[in-house]
């Protein structure tokens, strides 16, 4: 029956979110040539939803990771909490498109709501604009189109109506250790990497704030600066209140890639890591890392609401009509127009978490996070980092790769790779709210045992 078909969704999902704790944290043993099988050929009618629900369950089952799960220290992943899961089913659900108080009135409303609770949080001015995007690459390109519109502007160019051919030569300046989504919105937003002016960083991976100011003195040019709320490798934070006053003394807008460091903020123990970073222009982080809420989930701040609205919405004839004008719209904010009601899951884990709750998520994070720098490095492991905040870099001399895969190999737990300074190293991320001590010794003990295998090989 139609009817009982979501309950066994819900019901499944349940059961697979039960297993977390214990299922192999990577497929073993995948077959993906098997999994092609079972989803099967385009079929030719229609087939009971049940039958395909049961199919796909059946299908992928083999390649599910257990991201969502205490183990998984990849990516800098969180796992969604469970008010803001069960609210995304009900997203799901309510199958509402969030474009607009004509769309969806209470899409609109929990935006407006949760957003506002999002720059408290975050110690970000309560008048700047806000827009709920897919993740940081969403949010970095907003802030950087949001940028674009300003500094051209400035210089008597409408780059919206005008475009780039022909405008002033925009200078984007940003750090060596910048992350790769920076580079990718310059190129979606036509200023390409060649308008790069890379300045170098420090050992830990925040920008040289010297060279900054040098960098910025050679040219009068429109200049955006990015800046960085926890490098992806160390988790340095950028020197704020020198950086971003050097900017500005130049008439450059800074842009804040935050996409997970920004959550210091929420904490009382970690908020002098942002110190300054409400001086900013434009901010992007994300909610599916350290919020834990479900993919996606991202947000796209700025402290100019007439910049950020021009360079993102649009008007139509067939969008003019009796809407509630004293509503919010958030399609004015983000770069698509049918979209998911983002501020549904938002809503739910900042209402189930709290204030003390998101402090309490962050700050147990980081400590678990020292906790595997403490315990790989009696161990003999190198830990290349200082760790400031959730990052750990861990070496294993030459054996690293061997380690890497073989940890990975193993389901027990998973960690990334990354090259850092010329080094081959492994990238421990800790920013699930199921991760408890005890999976940081058993993760660990996997990792010491993979270390053990390689070097008697």
């Amino acid at each position: 029956m139609a009817d009982d078909l979501l309950p066994r969704a819900a019901a499944l999902g349940r059961d697979f979110r039960a297993g977390l704790d214990e299922r192999p944290v990577f497929p073993r043993d995948l077959d993906p040539d098997a999994v092609r099988a079972a989803l099967g050929e385009l079929p030719d009618g229609p087939a009971d939803p049940a039958a395909v629900l049961d199919q796909l369950r059946e299908a992928v089952e083999p390649a599910l990771v257990a991201s969502a799960g205490p183990r998984y220290f990849g990516f800098v992943t969180g796992g969604s909490l469970e008010a803001a899961a069960a609210a995304d089913v009900l997203t799901t659900a309510w199958d509402q498109n969030g474009f607009n108080a004509l769309t969806s009135p209470a899409a609109a409303l929990v935006e407006e709501v949760a957003g506002g609770w999002l720059k408290d949080l975050l110690g970000l001015p309560p008048t700047a604009s806000f827009g709920f995007v897919t993740g940081a690459q969403g949010g970095n390109t907003v802030g950087l189109a949001a940028a674009r519109h300003a500094v051209l502007e400035r210089h008597g160019w409408d780059v919206e109506r005008q475009g780039l051919h022909g405008a002033p030569r925009v200078r984007i300046v940003a750090g060596s250790g910048r992350h790769a989504t920076i580079d990718r919105a310059l190129r979606l937003l036509g200023f390409g990497t060649d308008a790069l002016a890379e300045v170098p960083t420090a050992p830990s991976g925040s920008i040289d704030v010297a060279a900054l100011a040098g960098a910025l003195s050679t040219s009068d040019a429109p200049t955006i600066v990015c800046l960085q709320a926890g490098e992806v490798n160390t988790g340095a934070f950028d020197d704020f209140p020198t950086a971003i006053a050097a900017a500005h003394a130049r008439g450059a807008w800074v842009h804040v890639d935050g996409a997970f460091g920004l959550w210091a903020a929420a904490s009382p123990r970690l908020r002098h890591l942002t110190e300054g970073v409400a001086e900013a222009d434009s901010w992007a982080t994300d909610g599916h890392k350290w919020l834990n809420v479900p993919y996606d989930s991202g947000y796209a701040f700025c402290a100019h609401p007439a910049a950020h609205a021009a360079a993102t919405s649009y008007t139509a004839a067939y969008l003019v009509g009796d809407r509630p004008e004293a509503l919010r719209s958030p399609g004015d904010f983000v770069p698509d127009s049918s979209r998911r009601a983002r501020g549904f899951t938002t809503w739910a884990a900042l209402r189930q978490l709290g204030r003390a709750g998101v402090a309490e998520l962050v700050e147990r994070s980081c400590a678990l996070a020292r906790r595997f720098a403490a315990r790989l490095s009696e161990a003999g492991a190198e830990v290349v980092n200082d760790v400031v905040l959730n990052q750990v870099l861990v070496g294993f001399g030459d054996d690293t790769p061997q380690v890497l895969e073989a940890v990975q190999r193993s389901g027990e737990c998973w960690m990334g790779g990354t090259v850092w300074q010329g080094r081959r190293l492994m990238r421990v991320s800790v920013s699930n709210w199921r991760t408890t001590e005890a999976d940081v010794d058993r993760s660990v003990a996997a990792i010491l045992a993979a270390w053990r295998e390689v070097q008697g090989r």
